[in-house]
């Protein structure tokens, strides 16, 4: 696993945004771990989160686009911090847009911030995790609305590894379905593998109750 991922994944843990519980998805799954973005709350935590995702892109994609897209509302601080990043690391400047959760009609007009897309734009959205498929069937409508653009991919902070609407893993689903290529920073297995049973900071992420419940969850969700 490349350093990078390792860092990553234990900076989630400090930024408390990586969590092991009993919780439930937008999907409405009953999952025993869960991943908040909400909770990058400073600048210097947004600083590093944009460069962990515009490494990913990067090694994905490249800097072959013009628009990353953030949905709204998490996905706002991700485009702005991500865009930045990716300026200073690789000197490309990329534009930043999200929507507005309800159409503004007056000053700086409509159901986009940032900036504009217009035809012939590549566009890549970006968000935090994706469990069902079900964030991306809503953004992708709000993008094609605004023009003849070209849609590059997605990429996600964490890849949840697990079914979508069917047998496939969501990713796996949205490719299919929509062709876009999908990355992510980590998946949940390397997450696994870098926190099982090794002390982090005192304590252990996660021990054989977590895993347990985490394998079970798979039972459930994993791709078959």
């Amino acid at each position: 696993m490349e350093a990078y991922k390792q860092e990553f994944i234990e900076f989630m843990v400090d930024c408390n945004v990586l969590k092991f519980g009993d919780f439930v998805t937008k999907s409405g799954r009953k999952t025993p771990f869960f991943v908040n973005t909400g909770f990058y709350r400073t600048g210097k935590a947004l600083t590093k989160l944009g460069e962990y995702y515009a490494k990913a892109i990067e090694s994905k994609f490249g800097a072959d686009f013009d628009v990353l897209f953030g949905p709204a509302y998490k996905g706002i601080p991700l485009t702005v911090a991500t865009t930045i990043a990716i300026s200073n690391m690789y000197d490309k400047d990329i534009k930043y847009c999200s929507n507005r959760k309800e159409v503004k009609d007056h000053g700086d007009t409509g159901i986009l911030l940032g900036s504009p897309i217009t035809d012939g734009d590549k566009v890549l959205i970006i968000e935090d995790v994706t469990t069902a498929g079900t964030s991306i069937n809503e953004t992708l409508p709000i993008i094609k609305a605004q023009g003849n653009v070209e849609m590059v991919g997605l990429v996600v902070s964490v890849d949840r590894m697990e079914r979508g609407q069917g047998e496939k893993s969501a990713l796996d689903e949205i490719k299919e379905k929509y062709g876009l290529e999908t990355t992510a920073i980590v998946t949940m297995a390397e997450v696994v593998e870098h926190l099982y049973n090794k002390e982090y900071k005192g304590r252990v992420i996660i021990d054989d109750k977590i895993k347990k419940a985490i394998d079970e969850y798979y039972e459930i969700y994993g791709v078959k």
